[in-house]
């Protein structure tokens, strides 16, 4: 299987994304924000970083750069995506996630290991979670307050499409909570957190994100 991570200038986790990619036993990818092609791979990963300096808002500039329309495309054919961190800004900027992230409560940029609880299982990425579990994975980010109208946070909670929520009050003053959200069909996922931090106790504070990289790979097998 063949996973594709998308650097894009100023990104800086992609290393880190490709190393999670391989640990879960498929073949990463390298795509260039520049790209029109995806290469032939099974799913997509818009890894975290500064993405052109995080001008204008952040992901604003990323989400129109030539792989995204790709990604989009794919992603509207039943492809997953996961978005990380800026990544996940990418995601909402481009419409593919709903809501946005903004500056954290309090405007102080949040670095510190969170306990996430995984709210929804359904997902491509979450697959090997069960429902209520908590996973520990590092934060990293000052606009990752996660904000929605009432309309569209109501609509997530009915659909079952928060997936991961700060198992504390959150950091970032995300509202009710949101670390991580999916598409109707479950095949985008976005978070905040960083779960390719957290693939061996080693070099993160557990191997709990690992999770988020094999549950793609069932998901693709029974596409």
């Amino acid at each position: 299987m063949r996973i594709g991570v998308i650097t894009f200038p100023g990104t800086l986790d992609d290393v880190d994304a490709v190393r999670a990619v391989r640990l879960a036993g498929a073949d990463p990818v390298a795509l260039w924000h520049a790209d029109r092609d995806l290469r032939g791979v099974d799913a997509v990963v818009v890894p975290g970083g500064f993405s052109y300096g995080d001008y204008l808002r952040a992901g604003a500039i990323a989400a129109r750069a030539p792989i995204m329309d790709e990604v989009t495309a794919a992603a509207d054919r039943g492809m997953p995506v996961l978005g990380i961190c800026n990544g996940f800004q990418i995601l909402c900027e481009a419409g593919l996630l709903p809501g946005a992230l903004t500056r954290n409560s309090g405007l102080h940029f949040v670095c510190r290991d969170v306990v996430l609880r995984v709210e929804s299982a359904g997902t491509a990425w979450t697959a090997d979670f069960a429902a209520g579990q908590e996973i520990v994975v590092p934060l990293k980010s000052g606009e990752g307050r996660y904000v929605a109208d009432a309309a569209t946070l109501a609509s997530l909670q009915d659909e079952g499409r928060i997936v991961f929520r700060y198992a504390a009050a959150a950091p970032n003053g995300a509202m009710h909570g949101i670390a991580g959200v999916a598409s109707a069909n479950g095949r985008v996922v976005g978070l905040m957190p960083h779960p390719e931090h957290a693939i061996d106790p080693l070099t993160g504070p557990s191997a709990d994100g690992l999770g988020l990289f094999t549950s793609v790979l069932a998901a693709v097998v029974s596409r």
